[in-house]
């Protein structure tokens, strides 16, 4: 009998030898995006041999078994501690990136209040907008600072105009271009001052959150500050092969909107149906690897090539700048082929590099020896022209 078998030809296995050389050469290039790179995930492979399925509620019994519910369980119980949520009315699931945890945090908030309005600043990620849209919810834009925080006064005064409405606040908690962190007990203080008793706040910590706790000064932004729920990636600070991230909220709110579903045996209460179980097991081992004390000398880590980062800019005559405690250096618009090679999230007149734990002042040095060639090419170029 003719087999109907597709075998790999030698012109594909030689494409997917070109694909990893060029992946690899663009991800030692890349330091404008918040990725970490420094993972080693090679205990856990083994378990790609598997089609692990988290379908339905991880803190319910379902009738799959090929799951890793109790490692998510850990993992969302590693952050609840972490960002001060009640031990005893905290629940959470972990997403396919923030965008969706995002999602949850508002979708939630617009169960509990139908005829909410959801503020949110200019400097949010482009997914609230998205989100917003998908559950059509009204909304309304506040105005940033400067430094990409949230302008209070403006928040203030739309709320005063809109008091009549239940308030759905999206706080940021790492803005995308500029690392600006707003005040949740800020936040809360005006709700209170308003009068406003229907309100619910959630913080999307994609990048900061998972440092938050850890930050001197301390910035207002976990429960015990006035957060409803919390949202951060799992790629990014932690750092993992596949995007993921983790919602984090109150399960007395979670219990108003979950449906039971017979044929899984499990509750309805996540946004997605089948969900990705390999992305619990890498985040449980990263955070069983660092510990808490392992996150925070991550943070310190960062937070000192950042500072490096910043002043060999300043001394090539770049000015760039940070706000306080952030690993996010910010710079006026550089040469679009420093961009393109350097991975570089570039806004308008600005661009950035993220001091991610896997950056390192080598590749800061590389990256400030480019500018300045390329500076020296332009005014070799200008010099001709005359």
């Amino acid at each position: 009998m003719e087999s109907n078998s597709v075998f790999l030809t030698d012109t594909d296995a030689q494409r997917l030898v070109d694909l990893e050389q060029i992946i690899a050469i663009s991800n030692h290039n890349s330091i404008g995006y918040p990725i970490s790179k420094d993972f080693d995930f090679s205990e856990v492979m083994p378990f790609l041999k598997y089609p692990i399925n988290n379908v339905g509620d991880p803190f319910e019994n379902s009738i799959n078994k090929v799951k890793t519910h109790e490692l998510e369980r850990e993992v969302v119980g590693f952050f609840a501690k972490l960002f001060r949520a009640d031990p005893n009315d905290y629940w959470g699931y972990v997403t396919n990136g923030g965008s969706e945890s995002n999602l949850y945090g508002l979708y939630l908030a617009r169960e509990l209040y139908p005829k909410g309005m959801v503020y949110y600043s200019e400097s949010t990620h482009y997914s609230i907008r998205k989100n917003i849209h998908l559950l059509n919810i009204p909304s309304i834009v506040i105005r940033s600072q400067e430094n990409g925080e949230i302008d209070y006064t403006d928040l203030e005064n739309t709320l005063r105009i809109n008091r009549d409405k239940p308030a759905i606040i999206l706080a940021n908690f790492g803005t995308t271009m500029k690392e600006a962190k707003d005040d949740v007990s800020k936040i809360k203080t005006i709700l209170r001052s308003l009068a406003i008793q229907d309100s619910y706040i959630h913080c999307d910590g994609a990048l900061s959150g998972s440092y938050g706790p850890f930050i001197e000064p301390r910035v207002p932004f976990d429960f015990m500050d006035g957060a409803d729920s919390i949202s951060i990636s799992g790629h990014k600070f932690i750092g993992s092969p596949i995007p993921s991230g983790v919602i984090i909220t109150k399960r007395s709110n979670r219990d108003r909107i979950a449906k039971g579903i017979s044929y899984i045996g499990s509750l309805d209460t996540t946004i997605t149906g089948s969900r990705n179980g390999h992305c619990p097991l890498f985040l449980w081992y990263a955070l069983k690897k660092m510990g808490v004390e392992g996150l925070r000398q991550r943070f310190q880590n960062s937070l000192e090539v950042a500072a490096y980062c910043e002043t060999r800019l300043n001394e090539i005559g770049i000015p760039a700048w940070r706000n306080p405690n952030a690993i996010t250096v910010v710079f006026p618009k550089v040469a679009d082929t420093i961009i393109a090679k350097w991975q570089l999230a570039t806004q308008e007149t600005i661009s950035h590099i993220i001091c991610m734990p896997s950056v390192t002042k080598n590749q800061i040095d590389e990256l400030i020896s480019d500018i300045q060639n390329c500076v020296e090419v332009v005014k070799n170029d200008f010099e001709f022209a005359f």
